[in-house]
């Protein structure tokens, strides 16, 4: 059984900042990618930033350039650095991470279980 523990979410001020961690545990085979969701009320999950095995990122255009994704392969600890806040980027932040339960099977997704981030003066 895999776990995904999520920290770091809070209220800030416009223009503050924050840092999420996301700590992986239990039984995995391999973390193919570690990524942040959001999903603000009334709106659809949306992808903030992933990052591979390898070191390569995405991110969400609203976010490039505030916002950095890390991880620690050995920790299997995500972490997103998020500078420049908007009140537009208030919403509950998910972690997810994907990857195979076993030789040449498919990747399988992981989700934490949430944390709130709100943006407001």
């Amino acid at each position: 059984q895999v776990q995904l523990v999520e920290s770091g979410g809070g209220l800030v001020q416009p223009g503050g900042s924050l840092r999420l961690s996301c700590a992986a545990s239990g039984s995995i085979f391999r973390i193919d990618a570690m990524g942040w969701y959001r999903q603000a009320p009334g709106k659809q999950r949306e992808l903030v930033a992933k990052i591979f095995s390898g070191g390569r990122t995405n991110y969400a255009d609203t976010v490039k350039g505030r916002f950095t994704i890390s991880r620690d392969n050995a920790a299997k600890t995500a972490y997103l650095q998020m500078n420049s806040l908007k009140p537009e980027d208030t919403a509950v932040y998910y972690c997810n991470i994907k990857g195979p339960t076993g030789w040449g099977r498919p990747p399988v997704d992981y989700w934490g279980q949430g944390t709130q981030v709100t943006v407001s003066s």
